[in-house]
């Protein structure tokens, strides 16, 4: 298994319209067997979005509620049982969702979506081990990673791995940041190796729509036309970057992957659809200028105390108001 090529399947799509991404999906999936190939009667099935807020729902800087609808059907018809979770920086899953127009998929689905909650599991390096990871993401039968294609303002891009960090609950997130945020090599090995922990089956990626410039929330909209599978999330990034026309090195969650010799080359990858090259553009913004990854004290407090405010009081009264 070890010498078989990573494949990862790009093919062009420009609409969110529910048929279009439907028939979308099945030929992107065609060439691993379809969704039934990931999926078993019986299994739970965490769909990982990137929900990061509730406060630009016209920005483009969630994933799609469209095209997790799609997949939940798609998870259903396989026998599955999806369910939806993130960690967002601000706020909950549910209200970020909801903000974004996830409420008639939850409600027509029937679709559970929860918040992570943390516990210690054992990771691929001694350097990490004290990861505190998602106890849901961890102990679902299967996972299927749904990141959006964005720009990012300390990491250059946010792709399949960094979407994963959103397995990290709660304010950890934040306490990453400064803790290994001063060493952004460091910063990527952490987030590849909360990726390898949590080891995604699938990763389908929103491109169709992305979110360029100032990302991960501050950027603007982007037509991109790409939707990407694989079942190897780090050969998924590496086409990715190849598509934005963005050198690997200037992505530290790619960088680091090369490094630790989880990322394969270019030429090693297959592309039973399309190849990166029928796809690249040479116009995709990246972020005016990068900032520090780490977080100093006195960010880490007012970041946590946002989180809680939007969490346990802001979104309560919001609902409440809509009674």
């Amino acid at each position: 298994m070890q010498n078989q090529k990573s494949s990862v399947s790009l093919i062009r799509a420009t609409s969110y319209e529910r048929q279009a991404l439907r028939e979308s999906l099945v030929t992107l999936l065609e060439p691993f067997g379809g969704m039934s190939a990931f999926v078993k009667p019986g299994q739970r099935v965490l769909l990982k979005p990137n929900l990061l807020t509730g406060s630009r729902p016209t920005k483009e800087c969630t994933t799609r509620a469209e095209l997790v609808y799609a997949v939940a059907q798609m998870v259903l018809e396989a026998g599955g049982q999806p369910f939806l979770g993130d960690s967002p920086a601000f706020g909950s899953a549910k209200g970020v969702a909801i903000a974004n127009g996830y409420q008639p998929l939850i409600q027509e689905l029937n679709l559970p979506i929860i918040d992570f909650h943390g516990k210690r599991y054992q990771t691929v390096s001694e350097n990490f081990n004290h990861l505190l990871l998602s106890k849901e993401a961890i102990e679902a039968d299967v996972v299927i990673n749904l990141p959006k294609v964005k720009s990012h303002m300390q990491l250059t891009l946010t792709l399949g791995v960094k979407n994963l960090f959103g397995c990290v609950p709660g304010k950890m997130k934040a306490w990453w940041h400064m803790e290994a945020g001063k060493d952004a090599n460091r910063f990527g090995e952490m987030l590849v190796e909360t990726a390898r922990a949590i080891n995604p089956d699938l990763t389908i990626l929103d491109g169709i729509i992305g979110h360029e410039g100032n990302g991960p929330s501050g950027g603007e909209p982007r037509p991109l036309g790409v939707l990407a599978a694989a079942s190897d999330v780090f050969a998924l990034d590496r086409a990715m970057v190849e598509i934005l026309n963005v050198p690997p090195h200037q992505v530290p969650t790619v960088a680091a992957s090369q490094r630790l010799g989880v990322c394969p080359e270019l030429a090693d990858i297959e592309f039973p659809n399309l190849h990166p090259d029928l796809l690249k553009i040479d116009d995709w913004r990246l972020p005016d200028k990068l900032m520090p990854i780490d977080f100093a004290m006195p960010r880490v407090i007012k970041s946590t105390f946002k989180h809680f405010y939007i969490r346990f009081i802001k979104e309560p009264m919001s609902a409440y108001g809509r009674q």
